[in-house]
């Protein structure tokens, strides 16, 4: 695959992670609700999850980085779908809306399909571009 190209996806994949991560800081009430209780403070868990995000949604940018923050985000990745996890079992509201059991499934499918789509950019999922 062409250089440019993969730059081109790698940035694509990871400007939504800095975006959403600096919303994080932004508006950190609206994180919160899905926090697991169990871990307590969840503003450093917003926090801390919304300045991994941004790190690593930057380092995945970078082609000198791009393998091992494509390790870093499908880590973060299983880490974080607690949250939604728990926002599924206890019925947590996020933002003024409840999910469906069917908006859940399709946000773990799609939690999946960024897990998977990190390591393809990252070089970890064999492909002919290598």
């Amino acid at each position: 695959m062409n250089e440019n190209l993969e730059n081109a996806i790698a940035a694509i994949y990871g400007i939504p992670f800095i975006w959403i991560g600096i919303k994080h800081f932004i508006d950190p009430d609206w994180f919160e609700p899905i926090v697991p209780e169990i871990l307590g403070h969840a503003r450093f868990w917003v926090y801390a999850s919304g300045a991994f995000e941004v790190l690593l949604g930057m380092m995945i940018i970078i082609p000198r980085f791009r393998s091992s923050a494509a390790i870093g985000m499908a880590i973060m990745l299983i880490l974080l779908y607690w949250a939604n996890l728990n926002m599924w079992v206890n019925d947590i509201q996020i933002g003024g809306t409840t999910l469906t059991t069917r908006g859940h499934i399709l946000r773990g499918l799609i939690q999946a399909a960024l897990i998977t789509a990190a390591l393809w950019i990252g070089g970890w999922i064999p492909s002919e571009r290598h």
